[in-house]
């Protein structure tokens, strides 16, 4: 049962994930204990699947993003399978999304500058099993690049 407690956690959990409990009972007027029990629930649940810290890419270094829009050879039976299992082995690859359509894979890949890229491209992209399309599409700006739920 997920009601309006619940969801004030959950809003508050998302502006302030390391807000400690006893605060968060206060901030939302029920007791520690009863707090503790509703995030216990909340994770059981799946609804809360971890708390985690985000760090900041682009502070750490990387300033080029790119998206991978990758089409592959369906006539392979596990082009899927074997794609995805190979493209997580890649530190770079920062996201991966399937879709259904003409695109079938869209990866988010990071580098330190086009250089960097560029050697990632060569030897770890065009490595990957049954691709037969790329199309690349060179991140200018984020403008929106919020994970929070409007609970």
């Amino acid at each position: 049962m997920f009601d309006d407690v619940d969801r004030r956690i959950l809003r508050h959990m998302q502006n302030d994930p390391e807000l400690a409990i006893p605060d968060l009972a206060e901030r939302i007027s029920i007791t520690t204990g009863r707090v503790a029990r509703r995030i216990e629930r909340l994770k059981d649940d799946g609804i809360i699947r971890g708390v985690r810290g985000v760090i900041d890419w682009q502070a750490m270094g990387y300033e080029v993003e790119v998206s991978l829009r990758i089409t592959l050879d369906k006539t392979q039976t596990r082009a899927f399978d074997d794609f995805i299992e190979e493209a997580r082995k890649i530190p770079e690859v920062i996201e991966i999304q399937t879709f259904l359509g003409r695109v079938d894979v869209r990866l988010s890949v990071i580098a330190r500058d086009m250089a960097h890229y560029q050697g990632i491209y060569r030897s770890s992209i065009l490595a990957l099993p049954h691709i037969a399309d790329i199309e690349a599409l060179m991140s200018v700006a984020r403008i929106k690049a919020n994970e929070s739920l409007p609970v």
